[in-house]
């Protein structure tokens, strides 16, 4: 597997990030300001994530997505991993990453990876989501916030 960065003018693959992220107009609205880095295996696309600068020294992981059929083979791991390399290389100190209340194994997974809880944000995904999402059962309603001193 090779993870690169992709190239200016090469589309991002919007139907491997809508499922990470089911609004494709908050995706257009981040992609073009961030970089785009894409997993692949056998000239096959199986992961994404993009990273997006915010503030002085701090950069956020605002999608990390992985084809159903590669989940659990240690990918998104990987994908964040590499995030993490490629944040402190380009000289952040900080890394960041929101995600659903509902999503059990992402706040899993990124703690695994060594992120912290730093805060809710309160009902975001019901001020800026127009549809309902539910996962595993649970209405999300809340972005979770997490950190990674770099």
């Amino acid at each position: 597997m090779k993870i690169r960065k992709l190239n200016e003018g090469e589309k991002p693959p919007i139907d491997l990030l809508l499922l990470a992220d089911p609004s494709e107009k908050i995706i257009k609205g981040y992609i073009g300001r961030g970089a785009c880095f894409v997993a692949e295996n056998d000239n096959r696309v199986v992961g994404v994530y993009v990273l997006l600068p915010t503030r002085p020294e701090t950069v956020e992981l605002v999608n990390v997505a992985v084809l159903p059929d590669q989940q659990g083979k240690g990918l998104g791991k990987a994908l964040i991993g590499h995030a993490v390399r490629t944040a402190q290389e380009d000289g952040y100190k900080i890394i960041e990453v929101g995600t659903g209340n509902s999503g059990i194994g992402q706040l899993a997974l990124y703690q695994k990876c060594g992120f912290r809880i730093t805060g809710v944000d309160r009902d975001f995904f019901v001020k800026h989501y127009p549809e309902d999402i539910v996962e595993n059962g649970i209405p999300c309603r809340d972005m979770i916030r997490l950190a990674l001193d770099l």
